[in-house]
């Protein structure tokens, strides 16, 4: 495993560049990806699709070796320029670790995606000290990208500029918000995966802050996971916690949620 130094490297896009959806994970919703591509479309991309984008096998979007190869293909064509991923759902920690690391750092691009794809920046972030862009595929419920995400987004691909993200005072994790200052790279995802990845795919975050989202991830799934990162030792050393939304119907369940990121410190 390479020495911690991470950072985000891959060259930023212009209008005309080739960009590819693959399906690392769960089958997408045919009509979401294509919205979501018409909109990369109006940014001047040339949007393409990895042979098994909308395949079904089981649960996933092809064998394993399909998902892979479909991946890995991109990641090594030099005209592609960055990888999107067509959703998470179930599937890409099965070969997050077999991954073409080495096409990885000799032509970095960025891989954007959230949810179950976070094995995939995970193992990356791992082995090459290569970041992604998690969590900016977000939909607005028709299929296009949600406004305020394709804006970060575009600005993260095509901008140079440093961005700033402000938390939602809508959203129930906001009451975790603290008083204070913290520094460091921004490193994390689906608190569930992350916990898939520990103790093979999961990178050193001593000194990171560490970034957690979760859908439909109860009380009870909720204080195992974080359980099994603390008592690993993976939380030691992390210089601070971003709270993402934790998607939840019942109020009183999203309380709880909060309640268990204040006794963190119990660990």
């Amino acid at each position: 495993m390479m020495e911690t130094d991470y950072r985000t490297r891959f060259a930023r896009l212009r209008s005309g560049d080739r960009v590819r959806f693959v399906s690392p994970a769960s089958t997408p919703d045919r009509d979401a990806v294509l919205a979501r591509a018409a909109s990369l479309e109006a940014w001047g991309l040339d949007v393409e699709y990895g042979p098994h984008a909308f395949v079904e096998h089981g649960w996933f979007a092809g064998t394993d070796d399909q998902r892979l190869a479909d991946l890995d293909d991109a990641l090594r064509d030099p005209e592609i320029r960055a990888v999107l991923a067509t959703r998470g759902g179930r599937g890409s920690y099965r070969i997050a670790d077999r991954l073409d690391f080495e096409a990885i750092r000799r032509d970095p691009k960025p891989l954007i995606g959230f949810s179950d794809i976070t094995a995939l920046h995970m193992a990356i972030l791992r082995e090459t000290g290569l970041g992604g862009v998690h969590g900016a595929l977000y939909g607005d419920g028709a299929g296009a990208l949600e406004p305020d995400n394709a804006d970060i987004l575009h600005q993260i691909l095509f901008g140079n500029e440093a961005i700033s993200y402000a938390a939602r005072p809508e959203e129930p994790t906001f009451r975790l918000t603290t008083t204070g200052t913290a520094s460091g790279p921004l490193i994390g995802g689906n608190l569930e995966t992350l916990a898939t990845t520990a103790g093979w795919a999961l990178p050193d975050l001593r000194g990171a802050i560490l970034l957690l989202e979760a859908v439909d991830c109860m009380p009870g799934l909720t204080d195992r996971m974080l359980t099994l990162l603390a008592k690993g030792g993976h939380l030691a050393g992390v210089a601070g916690i971003a709270v993402g939304q934790f998607t939840l119907k019942s109020p009183e369940k999203a309380d709880q949620i909060d309640d268990l990121f204040r006794l963190l410190r119990r660990f």
